[in-house]
């Protein structure tokens, strides 16, 4: 049995000492989260590679199958990569966005997640990820933000420009997002601007052969890029806060829009009773 830093039972502390691990856990379980540990005690970049099997087997004195299990589980998670063949193994990986917002949006995929819910957040949040980019957007990130208006600055030819037009006003928030200095706010703005292109009803909304309230929110992102140029927080903030009420608004009434329109069609067409009545 081996002793000091490598508790046959447990694994590796972060400190290097023992730990206990949660009662109740599977075995694989187990070893994953101490794996997990590791790779932040030991400072692991994406592309270090971990201990070979046979160590991970000896360290935690675990089966071939239950450490195989415990790498299956942080691959599946994006946490490491297994390659196979003659010099393989575990190395580090680093998640990307996209499937870190993948795994959030899995979790919520049974949850009822309206817009209300979405601007009751990007109210409070996109104020204060705005002021956080004003620290360090530079020439191109204005750039940036001026090219992208650029694309719904007029009015669609068609149903599918009106679409990536639609698309576009959300990739300017995203653009802001990703210069903030505080990466979970970032995060958290940019999920639900995702959540925003990918609800159901938001896809409906933005199906919809209706005037889009364009002018006063392209308005309001060219005050607020002159505002974060001249580094004006409380600007920002008031003029984001403004804009994301407004844009709250104009969603819940065409949400509205729709649900009433939903509604006359099933006025339509009364239920029929069973065994009776005409076929339609």
């Amino acid at each position: 049995m081996q002793t000091g830093d490598a508790n046959p039972a447990t694994g590796p502390s972060a400190q290097g000492r023992p730990r206990s691990l949660s009662k109740g856990r599977k075995r694989p379980d187990e070893i994953a989260e101490a794996i997990k540990r590791m790779i932040v005690a030991e400072g692991l970049a994406p592309g270090s590679r971990l201990p070979q099997e046979r160590e991970l087997m000896t360290q935690f004195s675990a089966g071939k199958s239950t450490v195989r299990e415990a790498l299956k589980s942080l691959e599946v998670q994006g946490l490491v990569r297994i390659r196979t063949g003659p010099g393989g193994g575990a190395v580090v990986e680093a998640m990307s966005e996209r499937r870190a917002m993948s795994l959030l949006s899995n979790y919520l995929f049974t949850q009822t997640i309206s817009i209300a819910d979405i601007y009751a957040l990007r109210k409070q949040l996109e104020p204060m990820v705005a002021v956080s980019a004003m620290r360090n957007i530079d020439a191109a990130g204005f750039k940036r933000l001026g090219d992208i208006i650029a694309v719904y600055d007029h009015d669609p030819r068609d149903g599918e420009e009106s679409w990536r037009q639609r698309m576009a006003e959300l990739d300017f928030h995203m653009v802001v997002a990703e210069y903030s200095d505080n990466a979970l706010l970032s995060f958290f703005c940019r999920f639900l601007q995702r959540l925003l292109k990918d609800l159901a009803i938001c896809h409906d909304i933005y199906k919809l052969d209706q005037p889009v309230l364009r002018q006063s929110g392209i308005a309001h992102q060219r005050e607020l890029i002159a505002a974060m140029a001249a580094g004006d927080a409380p600007r920002v903030r008031s003029i984001m806060t403004e804009h994301m009420i407004e844009a709250e608004m104009h969603m819940l009434s065409l949400e509205a829009q729709i649900e009433t329109r939903f509604l006359n069609e099933d006025d339509a067409y009364p239920p029929q009773s069973i065994g009776g009545g005409t076929e339609r």
